[in-house]
């Protein structure tokens, strides 16, 4: 059992299931549609990283990647496949659940992932997954709603946007290896200097979007947070050059901005 909770990728699942999930809290979402919402999410998730590890089971044991669960042996491919059907089979009804047009979105952004796992990753559309699997998140949040409104284009576009910088963090302490097995996605064909240096463009841009983009001004909460994702992420880019892992730090500083910016305007999501 835990070699098959170890496979399913359980830092970035908790996470997003956790964020969405206080999005739809301060989106006014019910107390029995946040639960429903918490969820389809976290059940569309363990679908992705269960598929994930085990769609990419024979290039990770070839490669020698120790510490993940298929590749020490503590899980079987065909549990870990079995697991991703059981999560998605699951997904399907719960999305449906939170109304049709935000189940649709749901499961478009759920399918996105699914897709980049299965054949996208190594391809030069390997960000297009991540941007729409992100914008698809918020959007299922806010349909979600009493009305089903329809999303706020602000959060969508910052959606897309943390996407974008997630799929080039999640493939930069990895790029060198990847690129020994052949892997040729998107940051891939950047190198790892190029990934490293593009890596917080996407997600100040986020930032901007969501400190500016809703209606009203910014106040000085909202050109706080711009000023010390800018910050953060120029620091990054200096540092980044000497010590790679800096470039990362720095991006995980600016995403923690753009989670704070998003929860801040969660209330006009719609």
């Amino acid at each position: 059992m835990s070699g098959l909770a170890g496979s399913c990728h359980p830092g970035p699942v908790v996470a997003v299931a956790a964020l969405m999930t206080a999005l739809a809290v301060t989106a006014g979402q019910s107390a029995g549609r946040c639960v429903l919402t918490a969820a389809a999410v976290l059940t569309g998730q363990l679908s992705v990283g269960w598929c994930n590890d085990a769609f990419d089971a024979n290039r990770d044991i070839a490669a020698g990647r120790r510490g993940k669960p298929v590749v020490d042996g503590t899980v079987g491919v065909t549990e870990v496949w079995g697991a991703a059907c059981a999560a998605l089979a699951l997904c399907v009804p719960l999305s449906l659940a939170c109304g049709l047009w935000a189940g649709a979105v749901h499961l478009t952004g759920v399918a996105a992932a699914w897709a980049y796992d299965l054949r996208l990753k190594a391809t030069a559309w390997s960000w297009a997954p991540y941007a729409v699997g992100f914008a698809a998140l918020p959007a299922f949040v806010a349909l979600g709603l009493p009305g089903q409104p329809w999303p706020a284009w602000w959060v969508v576009t910052a959606g897309a946007l943390l996407g974008v910088g997630a799929h080039l963090g999640d493939v930069l302490p990895d790029i060198r290896a990847d690129l020994a097995t052949g892997v040729r996605g998107w940051p891939h064909r950047l190198g790892p200097d190029g990934a490293r240096l593009l890596l917080p463009v996407p997600l100040v841009a986020a930032s901007a979007v969501l400190a500016l983009g809703p209606a009203g001004p910014p106040g000085r909460w909202g050109m706080a947070a711009l000023a010390v994702a800018a910050v953060a992420a120029l620091a990054g880019t200096v540092l980044g050059r000497r010590w790679e892992r800096a470039a990362f730090a720095s991006a995980v500083a600016v995403a923690v901005v753009d989670v704070a910016l998003l929860l801040l305007r969660g209330t006009g999501i719609a």
